[in-house]
């Protein structure tokens, strides 16, 4: 499918799913903090929530009464309370397969490291982050090995992602016989707790880690 439209963030939804969730209204509590919360609104406005590049990059709806809702998923007690202060001032819009998160900060749009709670920038707007992924989807939303797994095994369920048997970050090979599905919550739990374990942790040093309940196997 050829992308369609002037703006990358009309590109982007030209050749994204249909929209996850009903049109919104009105501008909510919850970008008001953010500097770019009005940007990611007008682009929610115009598609509210969606999945692209086969379903590797997927960007939250406002609501939504199918699914999750980006409003849901930035709750404390669902799971970013399990990264303690690693995820405090950030609003969580989208995630690549591996559930690296794209997130909205005083310092513009930040890519979350899921395993490891890291931050790095991506882009200062809603329509240049639009444009770094349509630059270069495949790194950014990890489209090829997501692509690999799914003709081997299925489409992703809605709320599902991609999770490595042995974590990235400590060696995990990426590669689809690393790889099952599982639940998007539970995921994100489980890699809040390996990321304040080794938060302190020198890069190559050994590590003991802690394992508490595991993301749940679909």
């Amino acid at each position: 499918m050829k992308a369609q439209g002037t703006t990358s963030v009309e590109k982007l939804l030209s050749i994204s799913s249909e929209p996850l969730g009903p049109r919104p209204t009105s501008l909510t509590a919850l970008f008001e903090s953010c500097t770019l919360g009005p940007e990611l609104f007008c682009m929610l406005e115009q598609k509210n929530g969606f999945y692209a590049f086969e379903s590797a990059l997927h960007v939250f709806p406002i609501a939504s009464p199918n699914c999750m809702s980006l409003e849901e998923w930035n709750a404390p007690s669902l799971w970013r309370d399990g990264y303690q202060d690693l995820a405090g001032g950030l609003l969580f819009f989208s995630e690549d397969v591996f559930q690296d998160q794209f997130c909205l900060s005083s310092a513009g749009v930040l890519r979350f490291r899921s395993e490891t709670g890291g931050t790095s920038f991506c882009a200062d707007s809603i329509e240049k982050w639009a444009a770094a992924i349509l630059q270069d989807y495949s790194r950014q939303t990890r489209w090829a090995l997501a692509s690999e797994w799914q003709r081997a095994h299925g489409p992703l369920p809605v709320g599902k992602r991609l999770m490595p048997k042995t974590p990235f970050f400590l060696g995990g090979e990426y590669s689809i016989d690393n790889l099952w599905v599982g639940d998007s919550v539970e995921g994100m739990r489980f890699k809040g707790d390996l990321a304040v374990q080794t938060r302190d942790v020198p890069d190559g040093a050994s590590v003991r880690l802690v394992v508490g309940k595991p993301p749940i196997k679909q």
